[in-house]
C-alpha cells in the first residue's frame, strides 16, 4: 500500500523538525504536498496529516470502531500511565468517558463560577503595580488551583500544596522545547541517576504518584458520598460487574485530568491575555462589552458575551494548544477522499493547518475575533478541542474558566506588555504554548 506523498528526508531529521519547529515543518510540507501528506518519523512510524475539511469530516464522523486511538497515544504513557482514558480503546474507553462526563457539563458547571472568580482574584492580588510577571506562570497557577478543586475538592493543606508543586515541576520537565524531546525520542528516556534529565523526571513523578495514592487510600477508607469532587465520583463508580476502580486506574485518570484540565487551559488563557493586550482595539471592544453587562454581572451573562466568545475562539484558532487531533490507527481498512489505507496506518486531522487555510480564514496570521461573529464554522473547519469519540471532555469547563478569568482580569486591571516584540509559539510537551518571555505589567487598578 502506497501512502500519500510527503518529505523524503531522513525520518530522524523529520522527527527533530517536528519537535523543534512544528509550525515550519507543517507549513513547508503543506505548501509542497497539499492538504494531505505523510510525515515519516521512523522506520515503522509514519503519520498521514490532513487539513481539508471534507477529509476531517470523514475521519471524525467515522464509526469509532474503525480506529484504535488509545493505542496511538503511547507518547503520553510516561505522563498519564497505561490505565488513562487517553490510552484506552473500545468499550473500556467508552465506559470511562461516560463515567467522567457529568462533572464537565450542565448544572455542575455553574457551581464552579464562584471558585474560578475567587482563585483568579487571589492570583491577581499577587501582581504588584509596575513589576512584570510571567503570564504563563500566573495562568498555570489559576488553572492548577481550579483543577485541584474540581478533581479533589482541595483548596488548601500540605498535600494540596505538594501535589500542586510536584505537578508543576513534572510538567515543566517535559514542557520546554528541549525537554519535549524526551517524550518523542525514546532513547532519551534513560534513567542515569537523580542528576540526569530523565532520572529527575522519574523521581519527581514517583513522588507525585505517592501523594496521589495516599489521597486515594485515605478517601476510599473514609468515603463520603456527599462530596461532589471527581475523585469521590470515581470512587463510588462501579462497572457492569459491580467492581470499583483500582488504585492504579484511579491514579492514571487523576493524572489525565490534572494534565488535560490544567496545562491546556493555562496555555490558552495565556495566549488570550497576550492578544488582548497586544491589540488595543480588541481590549477596548472587550471592555465595552463587559461594561454593558453591569457592575456585577451574572457569570452566565459573561459566558454568553459574543465578543468575549469570539476572542476565545480566535485564540484557539491562531495557535491551537494541540497541533493535531489524537491520531487514529486504522484497524482494517479506511478510505478518505480517494486515499485508501490498510491496517496500522496512523491518520491525524491537523488542527493547525486547517485553522490556517486562506479559504476559511483570510489573513490567517492576523488575530481577528470578528471572523467568528461574521461566520459560523463547522466542527470540521474549527475543531480546537478535537472531535468524534475523542473530543475533549473538558471543553465546556475550559471555555467557562477562560471567559470568567479574562473578564475579571480585564475589568479590574490595566495591564501592558513591557515591550512590543511579538511572542512566538514554542513546543511544550505535545502542545504549543507562548514562549517564556511573555510578561505583563500592572499599571493601575480599575
Amino acid at each position: 500500500m502506497k501512502l500519500p506523498a510527503g518529505p523524503t528526508t531522513n525520518p530522524k531529521l523529520q522527527m527533530f523538525q517536528w519537535v523543534s519547529s512544528p509550525l515550519k515543518y507543517m507549513e513547508t510540507n503543506r505548501k509542497r504536498f497539499g492538504d494531505v501528506f505523510t510525515a515519516r518519523f521512523g522506520e515503522k512510524f509514519s503519520l498521514v496529516l490532513f487539513s481539508d475539511p471534507q477529509a476531517i469530516r470523514e475521519i471524525l464522523s467515522a464509526d469509532a470502531r474503525t480506529f484504535d486511538s488509545g493505542r496511538a497515544n503511547g507518547i503520553l504513557l510516561p505522563l498519564v500511565g497505561s490505565e488513562s482514558m487517553l490510552l484506552l480503546d473500545g468499550d473500556r474507553h467508552k465506559q470511562q468517558r461516560k463515567l467522567m462526563m457529568p462533572p464537565f457539563h450542565g448544572d455542575r458547571m455553574q457551581t464552579y463560577a464562584t471558585t474560578i472568580e475567587k482563585i483568579t482574584q487571589e492570583v491577581m492580588d499577587s501582581w504588584q503595580v509596575g513589576k512584570p510577571f510571567s503570564v504563563r506562570a500566573a495562568t498555570q497557577n489559576i488553572t492548577m488551583k481550579m483543577i485541584l478543586n474540581v478533581v479533589f475538592g482541595l483548596s488548601e493543606g500540605a498535600r494540596y500544596e505538594n501535589v500542586r508543586q510536584l505537578m508543576t515541576t513534572v510538567l515543566d520537565m517535559t514542557g520546554s522545547p528541549l525537554g519535549s524531546g524526551s517524550l518523542f525520542f525514546g532513547g532519551l528516556q534513560r534513567d542515569l541517576g537523580p542528576w540526569s534529565p530523565w532520572g529527575r523526571f522519574v523521581r519527581r513523578k514517583a513522588q507525585l504518584d505517592e501523594l496521589l495514592f495516599a489521597e486515594i487510600r485515605e478517601r476510599r477508607a473514609a468515603l463520603d458520598e456527599n462530596r461532589t469532587d471527581i475523585l469521590t465520583l470515581l470512587l463510588c463508580a462501579r462497572d457492569e460487574n459491580g467492581e470499583a476502580m483500582s488504585d492504579l486506574e484511579l491514579r492514571d485518570e487523576l493524572l489525565t485530568l490534572l494534565l488535560a484540565g490544567h496545562e491546556t487551559t493555562a496555555t490558552a488563557l495565556a495566549w488570550a491575555l497576550y492578544w488582548i493586550h497586544k491589540l488595543p482595539d480588541v481590549r477596548q471592544k472587550l471592555r465595552e462589552e463587559l461594561a454593558s453587562l453591569g457592575k456585577n454581572p451574572d457569570p452566565m451573562a459573561i459566558v454568553k458575551a459574543p465578543y468575549l466568545n469570539a476572542i476565545c475562539q480566535e485564540t484557539l484558532r491562531i495557535y491551537p494548544v494541540a497541533l493535531i487531533t489524537f491520531p487514529r490507527i486504522v484497524k482494517s481498512s479506511f478510505s478518505v477522499m480517494g486515499h485508501h489505507f490498510g491496517p496500522d496506518v496512523l491518520l491525524a486531522p491537523c488542527i493547525y493547518l486547517t485553522h490556517h487555510r486562506e479559504d476559511l480564514y483570510p489573513e490567517p496570521k492576523q488575530f481577528k475575533p470578528e471572523r467568528f461573529l461574521e461566520r459560523q464554522y463547522s466542527p470540521y473547519e474549527f475543531y480546537a478541542f478535537g472531535g468524534g469519540n475523542r473530543r475533549c471532555l473538558g471543553q465546556a469547563l475550559a471555555l467557562y474558566e477562560m471567559k470568567l478569568a479574562i473578564a475579571k482580569i480585564v475589568s479590574r486591571l490595566d495591564l501592558v506588555l513591557p515591550d512590543d516584540r511579538p511572542i512566538k509559539p514554542v513546543r511544550r510537551g505535545v502542545t504549543l504554548a507562548p514562549s517564556g518571555r511573555l510578561r505583563l505589567v500592572v499599571t493601575a487598578h480599575l
